[in-house]
C-alpha cells in the first residue's frame, strides 16, 4: 500500500513538471509569435513573467533586450543584454546585440586598446564555469601533491597544474572584480549629472541613454555615479537609470 502511494506521489510530481514545462513552452511560443507580429509589449510581458521562474536563463534576458530595443528603449535593452552576457558570454548573438545597444549610447563592449580576440578569450567561460574550473584544478593539485609527498611521483605534472591553477586564480579574481562591479545604465532619454543629491544642486553634465555608470553611493532617490566612458562623477536620479 505504501509503495502505491509512493508511486502515485512521484507520478503526480512528474505529471505536474511535464504540465509546467508544456505551459512554459506554450507561453514562450506565444511570446515569439507576438514578437514576430510586432506586438513587442505583449511579448515583453510574457518574457518577464517567465523570468520569475527562470531567473538565470540568459536567453530570456536576451529576448527581453530585443523587445526593449524594438520599443526604442536602448538603455533597458543594453541592461538586459548585459545580464544575458554575464550568464552566456560565448553566445555570438548576445555579444553582437549588446555591442549594438552599447554603441547606440556611445559605449563600447571591448575596452579601447584591447584586441577583440583577447576580450573574447577573457570571456570564453562564464563566471560560474570559471569557478568550477578553479576548484577542479585545486582538487587536482591537492591530489597530485598528496601523491608526490607519499611516492615522490608526478612532480612535473604537479608543477604544471600548480602554474595553471595560479593563472586560473588570477583570471577568476579579475573576473570577480568585474562581476561584482556595481554597474548601471542610463534608461531615461538622458540623465543629468548633478553635484549633489537633489535638484537644488547644479547640473554639470548629462549622460545619454545607454551610457554605462558605476554606482558609488546612494541617498534617498539619488545615486552617486561615475560615467565610465567619460570619467564624470556626480549624482543622478534613481528613476533615470537601471541597475544591472
Amino acid at each position: 500500500m505504501q509503495m502505491k502511494r509512493t508511486i502515485s506521489f512521484f507520478l503526480t510530481g512528474w505529471l505536474l513538471l511535464a504540465a509546467g514545462a508544456a505551459f512554459a513552452q506554450s507561453a514562450l511560443q506565444q511570446a515569439e509569435e507576438s514578437y514576430r507580429q510586432g506586438k513587442f509589449s505583449n511579448a515583453l510581458g510574457i518574457y518577464e513573467e517567465e523570468l520569475k521562474n527562470r531567473p538565470n536563463d540568459p536567453f530570456l534576458y536576451y529576448n527581453i533586450g530585443n523587445c526593449y530595443f524594438k520599443m526604442g528603449s536602448k538603455g533597458l535593452a543594453a541592461a538586459n543584454y548585459y545580464r544575458a552576457f554575464k550568464l552566456a558570454p560565448r553566445d555570438a548573438d548576445i555579444r553582437h546585440n549588446l555591442s549594438l545597444a552599447l554603441a547606440a549610447g556611445g559605449e563600447k563592449l571591448v575596452p579601447a586598446g584591447m584586441p577583440g580576440a583577447l576580450h573574447k578569450a577573457f570571456f570564453a567561460l562564464s563566471y560560474e564555469e570559471l569557478k568550477g574550473l578553479f576548484f577542479l584544478l585545486l582538487w587536482l593539485c591537492c591530489t597530485l601533491g598528496s601523491v608526490w609527498l607519499v611516492k615522490r611521483k608526478f612532480g612535473r605534472v604537479l608543477a604544471l597544474f600548480a602554474v595553471t591553477f595560479v593563472l586560473c586564480g588570477g583570471w577568476m579574481w579579475w573576473r570577480h572584480t568585474l562581476e561584482t562591479e556595481p554597474l548601471a545604465v542610463v534608461a531615461a532619454p538622458s540623465a543629468e549629472i548633478r553635484s549633489g543629491p537633489g535638484t537644488n544642486f547644479p547640473a554639470s553634465a548629462s549622460a545619454a541613454q545607454g551610457h554605462l555608470l558605476l554606482v558609488l553611493d546612494e541617498k534617498d532617490s539619488w545615486f552617486e555615479v561615475i560615467v565610465k566612458s567619460q570619467g564624470l562623477k556626480g549624482w543622478v536620479e534613481k528613476s533615470a537609470i537601471e541597475r544591472i
